[in-house]
């Protein structure tokens, strides 16, 4: 795997207890604090100037070529409306596919559907597609439904031809304390997906502060496989992806791996809307897990408008020129 980047900043704070203090009310302080002990607190001023200097870092103009085809390949391109429709999906496999003519870019990572969506993509893509089928499920984005409502759902969109299932952790189940009964509906998602990816959706401005970030994180991966994900955000409430609990969440995964050896993935979805914006997550990659981060196997991003942002970075690094924005294929809300 190589060696990863060692922290340049402090991740632990001092005393240990703003995840105790912030989550006292909660029911259970003695879970809390063992958690605490365990796994350490977040630097969050720590935190705030290591993200602050990512945007400050140079990139060539190769690099950021490199960079953007990079980003493309990584993108989950997106559709999670009401109004979502058979031809609006078949519409979206052909843009993950071919994402602009006469650019040399790759195929994005992924489509992503609610579970009565999967067979119209499955049936756009085909069988033999590098573009992978990811369907939100588990009563997204709430997660407020009985366990045995969420597990027919993984299986439907399963049977359906999904790749990978996106669930949503129960939020107010962490925030009662109840980690045991998140685990054990994070294990009961997994083995009902066999095979398929599993990314787990932490939703982060429920859960309020980084410390429990951190901790949800890690209550994750305990059950989690080596290739999962967690992910940051549905794109349903008002904050998503920040560079900050982007940046929690790596160092996250990377003290997991340095414990345990497990490499999971990571996702932050919804409100990258520029390319510049996603340059600055691939630097936070790179500096703080390393090279063998730096790909779709391991790094995803759950926004569909950036693509067009990107694609209009590369034809302006190829003509010298930006070109309009309808220039570009329509894509999916962000989420």
């Amino acid at each position: 795997m190589g060696r990863l980047p060692s922290p340049s900043l402090p991740l632990f704070s001092a005393g240990g207890w703003g995840m105790v203090a912030a989550l006292m009310k909660a029911g259970s302080p003695a879970a809390f604090r063992r958690l605490c002990n365990e796994i350490g607190t977040v630097d969050a001023v720590g935190i705030e100037e290591r993200v602050a200097k990512y945007a400050t870092r140079s990139v060539k103009q190769a690099s950021k070529v490199a960079g953007l085809k990079l980003v493309v390949s990584m993108v989950d391109l997106t559709t999670l409306e009401g109004k979502d429709t058979p031809d609006k999906v078949a519409s979206l496999c052909q843009k993950a596919l071919h994402p602009h003519a006469g650019l040399d870019v790759p195929p994005v990572a992924a489509v992503c559907v609610y579970p009565s969506m999967v067979k119209h993509a499955r049936r756009a893509l085909g069988a033999d597609t590098a573009v992978r089928i990811a369907s939100v499920a588990t009563a997204f984005p709430s997660g407020q439904a009985p366990l045995r409502s969420r597990l027919a759902e993984v299986k439907a969109a399963l049977a359906d031809g999904a790749d990978e299932i996106d669930m949503v952790i129960n939020r107010g189940a962490f925030l009662a304390g109840e980690f045991q009964l998140v685990q054990d509906e994070i294990t009961a998602v997994r083995d009902t997906c066999g095979a398929a990816t599993l990314k787990v959706i932490l939703e982060v401005s429920e859960l309020e502060t980084y410390d429990n970030i951190r901790a949800a994180s890690f209550l994750a991966m305990r059950v989690l496989r080596p290739g999962d994900f967690i992910k940051t955000s549905t794109g349903k409430t008002l904050l998503n992806a920040t560079l900050g609990n982007n940046q929690v969440m790596l160092e996250a995964i990377r003290d997991f791996y340095l414990e345990t050896g497990i490499p999971i993935a990571m996702k932050p979805a919804g409100g990258i809307r520029t390319a510049k914006q996603s340059l600055h997550f691939l630097i936070a990659v790179k500096e703080t897990l390393g090279d063998a981060w730096l790909t779709n196997r391991r790094y995803r991003f759950g926004a569909s408008s950036l693509l067009n942002d990107l694609l209009r970075q590369l034809e302006k690094e190829k003509t010298g020129t930006y070109q309009a924005p309808y220039h570009f294929s329509e894509a999916a809300e962000s989420y």
